[in-house]
């Protein structure tokens, strides 16, 4: 039996398999500068963005589930974004906290998450307004975020693997005994 790869190799994969996803949108739409997509192409592009989606969801969902370990019990994105304010890492608390706001948005939809990203002039993310999305079918949540942005993908990862080296790092010192 294979051992279980790392959350740094899970993330090197998933950056490998967004590429590829990224790569087939740029082309399709390179080529709908040139001419009108047929309905084909259209599809490919509504599937590899959404492909990109969930490979965004699914990170971040594995990078929340193997580093909640690190904080006992409650939210961990609001956790973590309050350990690295403490220790002076505005920057990273911002974007752990974006990324967070969008996956949440990408996972759900319409919301606080959505509402809070899309007040914020400071936002990473393109937000769409729900009234101009073109649904392809009746997933709510599909293009709420603009994943196909140069970067979303690698800012998502790169975000996610400061906050494991964090983490990591700070250990020892997060660790207390529990009382009884």
């Amino acid at each position: 039996m294979e051992a279980s790869q790392s959350l740094l190799e899970l993330v090197t994969a998933a950056q490998s398999n967004a590429k590829a996803s990224e790569n087939r949108i740029i082309n399709i739409l390179n080529l709908m500068r040139e001419q009108k997509l047929s309905d084909a192409q259209v599809e490919e592009l509504h599937k590899a963005t959404l492909a990109l989606e969930l490979i965004a969801v699914d990170t971040f969902s594995l990078f929340e589930a193997r580093m909640q370990h690190h904080f006992r019990r409650g939210p961990f994105s609001r956790k973590l974004k309050s350990l690295l304010l403490e220790s002076k890492k505005t920057n990273l608390a911002n974007r752990v906290h974006q990324y967070y706001l969008a996956i949440n948005v990408l996972k759900h939809g319409k919301g606080t998450s959505y509402r809070e990203l899309s007040n914020d002039p400071s936002s990473l993310f393109l937000v769409k307004s729900a009234e101009n999305i073109n649904h392809h079918d009746d997933n709510a949540t599909s293009g709420l975020i603009d994943v196909t942005i140069p970067d979303f993908f690698n800012g998502l990862a790169t975000t996610i693997l400061e906050a494991y080296h964090f983490l990591e790092k700070n250990k020892k010192s997060m660790l207390k005994p529990i009382s009884k």
